[in-house]
């Protein structure tokens, strides 16, 4: 794992490893106000990318435009070899847990939530019944790995922090798309909850570039590809930003 300041690369382990996002001096201000930036970042594809840096609406910022929900108004995001282009970024990249974008009604069944999320997936004109235990074990089991899925019956603001955690990312990723961008994992309140959340997204990496965020630099044995300290972000609490700032 190599850490790295903003703008200055490692030397990767293949030659050939395509860089999947590569944002130069990207920066945003918003409803008059200063978000973040100007940051650099490289993700190369493949394995899990943490951003170093502290909570709050910069970093969270940060990974919506990353995700294409936001467009930053400075500096160029290159995606998928496309140059400032977020809706082709928007269109290859799932984001989730960020409660701006993906909360979950907390007074609602696990078994609700799957069958929602499978019916938005669905053509139109096609009817789908409620959901049941094979449809939560398709979309959770990539995602859980061996730990326990949630009860079907039991409602979101029951369940555990990590069940919670992985659930939202469950569900966010139903289309399993190149990007997966997952807000900090040091949202969760246990140290070893934040660990296996790190490595069921280590899992997710096999198959899918993910990127996430800690307030911390990660150590080498999670499994994580790369860290990059992020610089130039506010500290202060997401304060919500304006329907018009995001895409």
């Amino acid at each position: 794992m190599n850490t790295v300041e903003p703008g200055h690369y490692p030397p990767h382990t293949y030659s050939d490893d395509p860089v999947l996002l590569d944002a130069e001096s990207i920066g945003v201000k918003a409803s008059g106000a200063h978000i973040y930036g100007p940051v650099n970042i490289r993700v190369f594809e493949g394995g899990v990318t943490v951003l170093a840096g502290p909570g709050g609406r910069g970093r969270t910022a940060l990974l919506l435009t990353l995700a294409g929900r936001m467009k930053p108004t400075s500096g160029h995001l290159t995606a998928f070899g496309i140059t400032d282009a977020a809706g082709h970024l928007f269109d290859n990249a799932a984001i989730a847990f960020i409660d701006e974008v993906d909360g979950i009604e907390q007074t609602i069944r696990v078994r609700d939530v799957v069958t929602e999320q499978i019916r938005w997936a669905a053509a139109w004109y096609k009817w789908v019944r409620q959901s049941g235990p094979a449809d939560l074990e398709r979309i959770c089991r990539p995602v859980f790995g061996d730990l326990p899925t949630p009860p079907m019956d039991a409602y979101v603001e029951e369940l555990p922090e990590l069940t919670a955690a992985l659930f939202r990312i469950a569900v966010a990723n139903i289309h399993r798309p190149p990007l997966l961008v997952v807000g900090g994992v040091d949202r969760l309140t246990r140290i070893n909850n934040s660990h296996l959340l790190l490595q069921r997204l280590v899992a997710l990496g096999a198959s899918q570039t993910i990127v996430t965020a800690d307030i911390n630099e990660v150590s080498p044995q999670h499994g994580v590809r790369n860290v990059i300290a992020v610089h130039n972000l506010t500290d202060d609490e997401f304060v919500g930003l304006e329907p018009e700032d995001r895409t």
